[in-house]
């Protein structure tokens, strides 16, 4: 019961503000992937318009700090979440918590993800696990990868802040270290830190296991974060194979207080225009 147990103690020291007790069903837009048509500053303002509660994004590299806080403040908005940064996705990097040659750069990323989440007062961070390199010793890396999640949450729990690991599908990053729920379970039990939780993403699940209700319902006490897509295409719901207005209900029925994150690639040109699949959602946010 470690997750359920990390929410609640974060919680009570974050207060509502975190996004850790809410009202069911509360979404939040990942600025990353949703308002492409716009600056990501503007991106805030968007989102707000919109109807979100929340926003969250990767690490926002080439921004100030407050730059930052200023969208924040003047839209209102929780930042649910960030990634800490990952290296660079331009040369294939998908993150560095398991990279055995790049355990420095990851522990100065880890105090540079966590100046901004405290400034920003964004609960959750996630450690984007990494590739392994073809022909590599699998054991190696995921060995790294515990000790590497060790450190960012003992680093974090100072601070009220949770870690997240994600496991994403090998169809779009092949080499990926972990690609199932199973497989990012092992790794947090034997990482085995109060405020490290499962990053549960339906549009990667989908791909690997299916399954989305049992999988969340088993998983609930240790899953600290949300995120949906459809599939194929990895666009808004409504436009591939997840019912989505069944699998948000169980969600609900479960009791899941934390945000709920929309990290598609809109199907159309204007972001708005993607969104109504939120209209029955929007007023509750």
């Amino acid at each position: 019961m470690v997750g359920r147990q990390w929410r609640r103690q974060d919680a009570a020291g974050a207060g509502r503000r975190a996004g850790l007790i809410l009202a069911a069903m509360r979404f939040a837009a990942n600025l990353s992937f949703l308002f492409p048509e716009l600056k990501f500053l503007e991106r805030f303002a968007a989102a707000r318009a919109a109807g979100f509660g929340a926003v969250e994004f990767f690490f926002p590299e080439g921004y100030e700090l407050s730059e930052l806080a200023q969208a924040q403040k003047d839209t209102g908005l929780d930042i649910a979440l960030m990634n800490l940064p990952a290296g660079n996705a331009a040369a294939g990097d998908r993150g560095l918590a398991c990279l055995p040659d790049r355990v420095a750069e990851f522990r100065t990323a880890v105090d540079r993800g966590l100046t901004l989440a405290r400034a920003l007062r964004c609960p959750r961070l996630h450690a984007v696990a990494g590739i392994v390199p073809r022909g590599s010793d699998k054991t190696r890396y995921l060995d790294t990868l515990v000790d590497n999640l060790q450190y960012a949450a003992d680093r974090a729990a100072a601070h009220g802040i949770a870690i997240m690991l994600e496991p994403l599908n090998s169809r779009d990053n092949p080499g990926f270290v972990v690609n199932h729920t199973w497989e990012a379970i092992e790794v947090l039990d034997r990482a085995d830190r109060p405020n490290l939780l499962l990053q549960y993403d339906l549009y990667h699940t989908q791909i690997m296991e299916g399954d989305l209700i049992p999988t969340f319902q088993r998983l609930f006490h240790r899953i600290g974060h949300v995120q949906f897509a459809d599939t194929p295409g990895r666009h808004e719901p409504g436009t591939g194979e997840i019912n989505f207005a069944t699998v948000f209900s169980a969600i609900e029925s479960a009791g899941y207080g934390g945000y709920i994150a929309a990290e598609y690639r809109p199907s159309t040109a204007r972001t708005e225009d993607s969104l109504a699949w939120f209209q029955p959602y929007r007023a509750k946010q």
